[in-house]
């Protein structure tokens, strides 16, 4: 028996196996909108595992809470797994050249939940709700409001 055929066919079979452990490994990230569409989350998992969630509030005009934005910024709010959430003004958005209403994206409807890492978002008729249940940290964030926790 040609045991070197052997190792060679071992080693073909698999490369495939070990292509897809690979790809495992890399970050993953989804996008998606509230039901009326005036929310835009981004939540990604790091090739560490650790979780993170990004909101916008996806309307041309800033909500009446807005931080004093240089060039009508978009008002986002994140969370970073196993950081307290923050606010920041950015000059893009999740989804450029998407708002008002986001139509492209998927809806996270009333009641589901996405989740990267420790952290999970919820869609609610209040808003959106990402919390890491690591912390406890949490946001809830929409066109009328935002709690910080």
């Amino acid at each position: 028996m040609n045991t070197g055929k052997i190792t060679k066919l071992a080693l073909i079979a698999t490369a495939p196996f070990a292509a897809t452990i690979a790809l495992a490994a890399t970050a993953h990230a989804d996008i998606f909108q509230s039901p009326p569409g005036d929310v835009v989350c981004k939540m990604s998992t790091g090739t560490d595992g650790a979780g993170e969630a990004f909101c916008d509030i996806g309307t041309n005009e800033p909500p009446p809470y807005a931080l004093e934005c240089e060039q009508r910024g978009q008002f986002r709010v994140s969370l970073h797994q196993g950081s307290a959430p923050i606010t920041h003004c950015e000059l893009d958005s999740i989804v450029p050249g998407s708002v008002p209403r986001n139509r492209g994206l998927g809806t996270l409807a009333y009641g589901e939940t996405a989740s990267a890492g420790t952290i999970a978002c919820d869609s609610e008729p209040s808003g959106m709700t990402c919390t890491d249940s690591s912390t406890g940290h949490f946001f809830r964030v929409s066109a009328e409001s935002y709690q910080f926790g």
